[in-house]
């Protein structure tokens, strides 16, 4: 048997809800971590008096008690797990794991135990029920009941309010009361804060962000008590968590930050951080209320009697001395500014954001604080309304995403780095590391206009170009503007200038400058009206081209679709696809090389066979069908136009006010025919005229000879 066991999954029951952790059992001690809050219980093995295996809700459960009075139950084992752990308790603890039964009976009446901090109900000398004493809030008493008041847990979907106990009169001793008794036993060790005697010191007038408000802090032996002018509010040191002493960006001031959990409440309001805001610059004189003998005695030359200095390291060093508990500093992380945090914003906003050696604490609104453990993982994205920022994501196991937004992007380079020192997995992270180069070249940079993004956004646009670029010289020059060729159409479409003739040789260069300038700005509209249409039909021209190569990832699915059938039985395509991707994502570089290499060879096999297709004349077919289409367009484009302009004149009448240039054409080459046939027509009377003269003389000049 190794020297240590280890179970996940692990569960503790804290004030009616279930917090998962890990346990670990080592030959010197026994350590419980709390997945929710990070909290670490741990029992040295020598305190180790009593073990007992139960059958509970959660299959099978470890109840330890100690020889100092406490007592901590683990649920969630396995029925097999019993004999492992037996033998590692009697080898390692020389404990015994006895196996305990649970009375099931339903029963309420019984017997009132109480062992420690626990009050057990036992049937038949078995346990039915126990309350740990310090879930109970208030304990009162009546004629023969008492009644016991629980804390309230917000985790809970159902939470034990009261409980009533009927205590029957005893014969046996009647000098005390047994109602009272049982009180006290239940008061000795409940969780009742009783603001009774002096307090140890206390602080006034202190500055409180959260909750907000000056507030006097009166320190007690076992609570904290703040008094301020609408609330008071008292906090039991066992529900501290952690502390944190913060230094402010300006670099005058502190910020001082107790974790609760529970949290304090304010109607519907939980506060599960207190925050304390100090300067610098103020002193004090402290004087504790103790004897300094009991101030060596309790404390341990942690704290005197007579303390001066800043006021933030007497509130923390006094809160240090009787929470029992360390204080969490920045680290060894440093920004671009010099300063311990980073400026972000978190939901509406502003506040700091402190990067620690176990996790990251924003203050100050909400304030929040993320372990390292807890975190699944991170990833840095652009600024949503300017290129000088960038956002911050974590996302946690739980599945909470926290977005820190606006962030400088000088920070970029130190918080990168920092995130990868903790080897914390970066969502991004391919991506990012290219960019580290560029943000180290240009965080001493004052060009405001250079963002590394950007840059990456443009060379992938470029590489689009480019494809978009191969594929439209494979389809042809059709869709390209080609202005020279329709300069005819546009002069007769828009020229409305009634005093120039193409007819007529007459004009200064001035019109035909000003003429050439419309065509110009005319094939402008034109173009960009025009770009949209071909890209429809883009992939219908030229089938007989080589098709174009797949991508690494696209090579790597298609040899690794069936695997994914065959893993998960029913899939769909859609989810197919997803899990491919997370797949993808999850393949080391080396893998991911090998593809990569797969599709760079089917690339340049791509760009061989396209070069070859064009040199055997690909293609060409289909632009010269298209050009003749474009050619015969215009020229029934022309005739439809002149028909039209023709119609026009008949239909207008008298009304020549204006006359386009068309127009003027159509009539000046229609004047011109009617003047060709009218002389045809004269000429051929003429001679028609002369053949008869002709032949009404001839006649007579034969007479005459006959004659």
């Amino acid at each position: 048997m190794g020297d240590t066991l280890e179970f996940n999954e692990i569960y503790q029951e804290v004030k009616g809800s279930w917090n998962d952790g890990r346990l670990r059992f080592s030959k010197q001690n026994v350590v419980y971590k709390s997945s929710k809050t990070g909290k670490v219980d741990s029992i040295p093995a020598g305190e180790l008096n009593v073990a007992q295996w139960r059958r509970v809700c959660l299959g099978h459960g470890i109840k330890l008690a100690t020889s100092t009075g406490h007592v901590y139950k683990y649920d969630g084992f396995r029925d097999t797990d019993f004999e492992k752990i037996s033998e590692f308790f009697k080898a390692n603890y020389k404990v015994e794991l006895t196996e305990k039964d649970m009375c099931v009976k339903g029963w309420n009446w019984g017997t009132a135990k109480f062992s420690g901090p626990l009050l057990s109900f036992d049937v038949n000398d078995n346990s039915a029920f126990e309350i740990p004493l310090s879930n109970v809030s208030q304990c009162a008493t009546g004629k023969n009941e008492v009644t016991l008041e629980f804390h309230q847990n917000d985790d809970t979907e159902v939470s034990l309010m009261e409980i009533r106990f009927y205590v029957p009169p005893s014969q046996a001793d009647e000098r005390q009361d047994p109602v009272e008794a049982f009180a006290q036993n239940v008061l000795s060790k409940a969780d009742v804060i009783q603001a009774t005697g002096d307090a140890v010191c206390i602080f006034k007038e202190l500055q409180c962000l959260t909750p907000r408000g000056r507030y006097d802090i009166r320190i007690y032996p076992t609570f904290l008590h703040l008094h301020g002018k609408t609330f008071d509010y008292k906090i039991p040191y066992t529900t501290v968590l952690r502390l944190f002493l913060l230094p402010h960006k300006d670099q005058r001031q502190m910020f001082f930050v107790i974790s609760l959990d529970p949290p304090i409440k304010q109607g519907q309001t939980r506060y599960h951080f207190l925050i304390l805001l100090f300067s610098k610059e103020e002193d004090i004189s402290l004087t504790l209320n103790m004897s300094e003998e009991d101030v060596e005695r309790r404390f341990e030359s942690k704290l005197s009697k007579n303390m001066s200095g800043s006021l933030y390291e007497m509130v923390s060093r006094v809160m240090k001395a009787l929470v029992n508990r360390k204080i969490t500093v920045p680290g060894n992380f440093k920004g671009h500014s010099g300063a311990q945090c980073i400026t972000c914003s978190y939901k509406a906003s502003s506040g700091l954001l402190y990067p620690l050696e176990r996790g990251f604490i924003y203050v100050h609104k909400p304030p929040v604080h993320l372990r390292f453990e807890e975190i699944s993982c991170v990833n840095f994205a652009r600024g949503t309304t300017t290129t000088r920022s960038f956002d911050f994501e974590i996302e946690t196991k739980q599945g909470n995403q926290y977005t820190f937004s606006s962030i400088e992007r000088e920070e970029y380079g130190k918080l990168f780095d920092f995130v990868n020192a903790k080897k914390l997995n970066i969502k991004n992270r391919g991506f990012k590391e290219g960019m580290k180069g560029k943000i180290d070249e240009y965080s001493d940079s004052d060009d405001d206009q250079h963002d590394a993004y950007l840059e990456r956004m443009k060379a992938e646009g470029k590489i689009r170009e480019e494809g978009n670029d191969s594929d439209e010289s494979d389809s042809g020059s059709d869709e390209s503007f080609n202005p020279g060729e329709e300069d005819d159409d546009i002069a007769e479409e828009y020229d409305s200038n009634a005093s120039a003739s193409d007819s007529s040789d007459e004009g200064d260069e001035s019109e035909d400058e000003s003429a050439k300038k419309k065509k110009a700005k005319k094939a402008k509209v034109v173009k960009e009206k025009k770009e949209r249409k071909p890209r429809k039909e883009k992939k219908q021209k030229d089938t007989g081209g080589p098709k174009r190569p797949m991508s690494a990832y696209m090579l790597w699915l298609n040899s690794s679709r069936e695997r994914i059938k065959s893993e998960n039985p029913g899939i769909s395509i859609t989810e197919i696809s997803k899990k491919a991707g997370e797949m993808w994502r999850q393949l080391g570089k080396d893998e991911k090389e090998e593809w990569e290499t797969k599709a760079g060879e089917a690339k340049r096999q791509y760009d061989k066979a396209k070069k070859e297709y064009k040199e055997s004349g690909g293609g060409s077919s289909s632009v010269s069908k298209k050009e003749s289409k474009k050619s015969g367009g215009k020229k029934e484009e022309k005739k439809r136009k002149s028909a039209g302009g023709d119609k026009d004149r008949e239909r207008g009448g008298g009304n020549e006010s204006f006359k386009s240039k068309e127009f003027i054409e159509t009539s000046e080459e229609s004047s011109s025919d009617s003047d060709r046939k009218s002389k045809s027509k004269k000429k051929k009377k003429k001679e028609s005229d002369e053949e008869e003269e002709e032949a009404v003389s001839t006649p007579a000049s034969s007479e005459e000879d006959s004659d």
